[in-house]
């Protein structure tokens, strides 16, 4: 028992309750574990690396690592930007905006869509993280497929609509929907990169094609430059078998995609939405936070982020 609890006081965290504990994939697979360096260096200078956190299945960990990994990032003093481009407006709540706030369509990325003459930077709302700054979501971003069907270039709206705050930010996330219909192809064609979070579940492995298929049609039509910044294994559990299997799956299948950083299923990140703040902030040293900043830095080490 004192073994344990010298655990838990190694990582600092604020729970009564035991958390996982740390993972990553080298260790999970009999590895050395890789080591990121310490982030000294200001980013690079040049317009935003925009990145679209994407899967066409729902939750898989897309809301919670667009807001952690942007709050990470902006710990490291990065200025960053998330963009809430699904209907459901989940990293809206969980950046503490009220249900009543979410109705308006003014003020959100579906009234930015629809309207060519408003101003981005009048839309952009402050998170309580410093240098992490958001525009929210709507409910009426379910419509996008019909609304923009006959709309030329309907592609790029999302990219036109960037452009202008390009070079007032470091990062930029897309929190996308769990489909892969016009919203995800616009965020897609607006990318320079592709986060794809995947839930260490056999079915969810299966979906992974589905995904890669629609990344490769981007490039070849709209977007020739998108990368794969990599695949992150979420939802983990590091006492069952089947979490160590479809990490194995994956490897074995994608070994130069898939992040060393795991993210751990634990009750902290439910906990954290329902204050309406990253867990970098509401459990600063919970494992959660710990594989968030880590990822931001595994990230930037790769070039998937500045």
């Amino acid at each position: 028992m004192a073994k344990s609890n010298s655990k838990v006081s190694r990582l600092g965290t604020k729970s009564t309750n035991r958390e996982e504990e740390f993972s990553a994939t080298s260790s999970v697979l009999g590895k050395k574990m890789v080591e990121f360096p310490a982030i000294k260096n200001p980013p690079v200078a040049g317009p935003a690396r925009v990145i679209s956190v994407v899967n066409q299945k729902g939750g898989v960990g897309k809301t919670t690592t667009t807001i952690n990994l942007g709050a990470a990032l902006a710990e490291l003093g990065r200025r960053v930007l998330l963009i809430d481009f699904d209907s459901q407006a989940s990293m809206t709540t969980g950046l503490g905006i009220k249900p009543l706030q979410i109705k308006e369509q003014y003020g959100s990325i579906w009234y930015l869509l629809n309207d060519s003459s408003a101003n981005i930077s009048e839309f952009i709302l402050k998170s309580n993280v410093p240098g992490l700054d958001f525009i929210r979501g709507h409910k009426d971003l379910a419509a996008a497929d019909a609304a923009f069907v006959s709309e030329l270039a309907k592609e790029h709206k999302l990219r036109k609509l960037l452009e202008p705050v390009l070079d007032e930010y470091d990062d930029i996330l897309i929190d996308c929907s769990p489909s892969l219909g016009t919203l995800t192809i616009n965020a897609l064609t607006a990318s320079d990169g592709v986060l794809i979070p995947m839930e260490c579940e056999y079915f969810a492995v299966l979906g992974l094609g589905l995904v890669r298929e629609t990344i490769d049609k981007v490039r070849t039509n709209t977007n020739p430059q998108l990368q794969i910044d990599g695949i992150l294994a979420t939802m983990f559990e590091r006492k069952t078998a089947h979490s160590r299997e479809v990490l194995e799956l994956i490897y074995k299948e994608f070994p130069d995609d898939l992040l060393d950083t795991i993210i751990a299923r634990t009750v902290r990140f439910s906990e954290s939405t329902v204050k309406g703040e990253p867990i970098t902030t509401y459990a600063s040293s919970s494992t959660g936070a710990v594989s968030y900043r880590r990822l931001a830095r595994e990230l930037i080490y790769r070039g998937g982020a500045k």
